[in-house]
């Protein structure tokens, strides 16, 4: 199960725009964008976007929560499924953001550890609290721990790491930010096996570091 503080996201709704490039040529990506909150980001054009009702029926399944605010996910292969969610044995990458607005709660106690902490447990003291809850993942492997400090405020960190579950390996990398006062938080996160990050991972860092906000 994911342990993210979904507690501290309220009901929220966004029109999702698929926006593709226009061109002479066949586009290479494809645009993800969230209006209300003037987020987007980019996937190869070849991945397909998750049902919102699969998506919503995985997320309760899998967090207890259909989710506090906009979602959306693809998955790139020709059988994208929502399953794939939290499944180590997904061979091809699959990504899930997003936004949500925070209670006056979360957002006091937000800190650059939890937003590290999100989606699943990366801080010592929090992978520590949670195997003693029966937290199924182990091995964890820290490959990344990047602080980001960008335009208008926005700011948080990108977190690359592998767990294993039922001796499959599976490597996360996860962009989590918060606006300027701590009110939003805006979500990305891609995984699939170890060997295909590894073999994807040109691709999938482009697709991480195309996550934008421009919050006002």
């Amino acid at each position: 199960m994911a342990h993210r503080v979904v507690q501290g996201l309220v009901g929220g709704c966004a029109i999702l725009l698929g926006v593709t490039v226009s061109g002479c040529a066949a586009p290479q990506y494809t645009y993800v964008a969230n209006s209300g909150a003037s987020t987007y980001f980019k996937v190869p054009n070849g991945w397909h976007k998750i049902g919102d009702s699969s998506l919503a029926k995985i997320l309760k399944q899998d967090t207890g929560s259909s989710g506090g605010g906009w979602s959306v996910a693809y998955e790139g292969g020709k059988s994208p499924t929502a399953k794939d969610f939290l499944d180590f044995t997904a061979t091809q990458p699959f990504v899930f953001a997003e936004v949500g607005q925070l209670s006056s709660d979360a957002s006091s106690q937000l800190s650059y550890d939890a937003l590290r902490d999100f989606f699943l447990p990366v801080t010592s003291t929090y992978r520590q609290q949670v195997a003693s809850e029966g937290f199924p993942f182990t091995d964890f492997q820290q490959i990344r721990d990047q602080v980001l400090t960008l335009a208008q405020g926005v700011h948080g960190v990108r977190e690359t790491f592998n767990y294993t579950d039922g001796g499959r390996a599976d490597t996360f990398d996860e962009v989590a930010l918060t606006n300027a006062d701590q009110t939003e938080v805006y979500l990305l996160v891609l995984h699939c096996t170890t060997a295909c990050y590894s073999q994807d991972q040109t691709q999938i860092n482009d697709v991480m570091s195309s996550f934008t906000i421009r919050s006002s």
